[in-house]
C-alpha cells in the first residue's frame, strides 16, 4: 500500500491511499470534525477527476479521520470575509462545492463513503450522491441547515425527497439526527457494518 499526500506543501487536508485499483480519500481535519475547507474541496475535486481519468483505478472509497466522517462545510473563514464585504470567497467556495458534489453524483466508477461517526450537512453532500454508503453504529446524520435559518442545501432536496414515507421533510424541517440503523432503514446508507471492521477506522 502506497500513501500520498496534497500537492500543497501544507498540512495534508486530504490524504490518499492506494491499494491495488483502489483509491482512498481520507478527510484529514479530525480537530474540525472533517469540515470541509476550500483547499478540502479544490484538492477532492481534483482527485477525483484524476481518479475518473486514469484506467488503473477502478473504485474510491471515502472516510474520514477521526470520529467525523465529515461534519459538513467550514465556512468560518468565507464568513468571515463576507462580512468585510467580500462576498466573491463566498460565491468561489459555494461554486467549488457544488462543482464536486456534481462530479460525485455523475461519477462513473463506484464510490464507496465510510460514514463511520458524524455525517452532516456537506459531509452528506459528498457521500450520500454517491453509489455505496455504509453506516456504522457510530454515524449520526443530520442536515443542520435549517438551525442557522438556512435551507437544507448540497443538493439534498434531492435525495430526502426520495426517502419512503415523511423521512426527507421531517429530516429537511427539523434537522433532526439519525443513528446508522435510521440511515440504513430509510436508504440514506446502503449498507451497515460495524465500526470494528479495521479497514473502517483510520
Amino acid at each position: 500500500m502506497a500513501q500520498t499526500s496534497s500537492n500543497n506543501g501544507e498540512t495534508d487536508e486530504v490524504l490518499v491511499e492506494e491499494r491495488g485499483s483502489v483509491r482512498t480519500f481520507i478527510l484529514n481535519r479530525p480537530k474540525q470534525l472533517n469540515a470541509l475547507s476550500f483547499q478540502m474541496i479544490s484538492r477532492l475535486t481534483e482527485l477525483f477527476y484524476a481518479s475518473e481519468e486514469d484506467s488503473n483505478v477502478k473504485m474510491i472509497i471515502l472516510k474520514g479521520h477521526g470520529r467525523a466522517f465529515c461534519a459538513g462545510g467550514d465556512l468560518s473563514t468565507p464568513f468571515h470575509i463576507i462580512r468585510q464585504g467580500n462576498w466573491q470567497l463566498g460565491a468561489n467556495y459555494l461554486r467549488e462545492q457544488y462543482t464536486l458534489i456534481y462530479m460525485i453524483a455523475t461519477y462513473r466508477k463506484p464510490q464507496v463513503s465510510i460514514l463511520n461517526g458524524i455525517v452532516m450537512g456537506g459531509g452528506a453532500g459528498v457521500s450520500i450522491h454517491g453509489r455505496f454508503r455504509v453506516a456504522t453504529e457510530k454515524s449520526v446524520f443530520a442536515m443542520p441547515e435549517t438551525a442557522m435559518g438556512l435551507f437544507p442545501d448540497v443538493g439534498s432536496s434531492y435525495f430526502l425527497s426520495r426517502l419512503p414515507g415523511f423521512f426527507g421533510e421531517y429530516a429537511g424541517l427539523t434537522g433532526s439526527r439519525f443513528d446508522g440503523a435510521e440511515m440504513l432503514a430509510c436508504g440514506l446508507a446502503t449498507h451497515f457494518v460495524s465500526s470494528d471492521v479495521y479497514y473502517l477506522n483510520f
